[in-house]
């Protein structure tokens, strides 16, 4: 079955209620994140009802604080796509604007849990807040549900590999602190960007190495510098290759951050294309080269580098 992507929660059709439902903002769908869709989904297995995941676009974050740096760590489509993997139904994707932002944590149990999306069962983690100032807890919920008619589980939090509890925050620091793989471990897969391929000023091209460009939008910023990187085309073919993120001191010194990936033995067109780049290993990090010729005999060593990271799965 695929998932079903629903937006809002007034109005919705006998069809789309219903459920249990993992209720969180799932920026990274991480292990803890795992953990309280797998108690959604024995309770919908318990209640033979569909398993749906309840999240916000934007994130509440970035409504609140909507200069803040970049964070994200996926997109709506990410997110779908790891959700249909873990088995999920049902997408609720509820646009978190200035009513959903003013709404009582009661006013939210009954009339967006309860009433708008006809939760049967609501799992969230230990630490779930909810509602305006972010008063609701897990206890209230808890009672919420009993005054409104959803059962109520709470998972535990899940520790990350340091002792410490897993969560998106370690993800993000892992990233900025170029440890991919630390991240992937607490994610459960590679940390990846996704996003259109643009044009870019054909420089890779001219010295052997030509990349496809990709804005980096709201994710937040791995370390800069050269990576291992698998990217996944739009007919779903993987390519191995070498991945640059930052602003290109050498050669221009600019403030314009992006993803530059070259496909190894790879020669299409791929403007206009959207693709999904995982940053695997960091091969090292940034800096500027005295010249041009120092760049291009570094990104050899690179790309050969990368290459090497990349064997097992080559």
């Amino acid at each position: 079955m695929s998932l079903h992507i629903i937006n809002g929660w007034r109005g919705l059709e006998p069809d789309q209620r219903g459920g249990s439902m993992a209720l969180g903002n799932f920026d990274g769908v991480h292990r803890g994140h795992r953990q309280v869709i797998a108690d959604a989904a024995r309770a919908a297995a318990a209640l033979h009802v569909p398993l749906a995941v309840i999240s916000f676009e934007p994130h509440p974050r970035r409504w609140f604080a909507p200069g803040a740096e970049p964070f994200r760590l996926l997109t709506p489509d990410q997110l779908g796509r790891v959700l249909a993997d873990l088995g999920v139904d049902r997408l609720h994707l509820l646009a978190f604007d200035a009513e959903l932002a003013a709404l009582s944590d009661e006013a939210f149990a009954r009339d967006v849990l309860a009433e708008g999306l006809g939760a049967r069962h609501v799992a969230a983690g230990f630490d779930i807040t909810f509602g305006a100032g972010r008063t609701g807890d897990p206890k209230s919920l808890r009672g919420y549900g009993e005054q409104f008619g959803f059962s109520v589980s709470i998972a535990p939090p899940v520790s990350g590999a340091d002792g410490g509890e897993c969560s998106s925050t370690e993800v993000r620091q892992a990233l900025r602190e170029g440890d991919p793989r630390h991240a992937a471990r607490l994610l459960g897969r590679p940390f990846a960007i996704e996003g259109v391929v643009v044009h870019g000023d054909q420089l890779g091209r001219t010295i052997g190495f030509p990349t496809a460009n990709i804005s980096l939008e709201d994710y937040v910023r791995p370390l800069f510098g050269i990576y291992a990187a698998r990217t996944r085309l739009a007919d779903g073919r993987e390519i191995p290759g070498v991945a640059y993120v930052g602003r290109r001191p050498t050669v221009v010194d600019g403030v314009d951050e992006r993803l530059e990936v070259n496909l190894f033995d790879f020669d299409e067109d791929l403007y206009g294309q959207t693709l999904e780049v995982e940053l695997t290993d960091l091969v090292r990090g940034d800096r500027k080269f005295d010249s041009l010729d120092a760049m291009i005999h570094q990104m050899e060593l690179d790309a050969a580098r990368a290459r090497e990271l990349l064997m097992p799965t080559f």
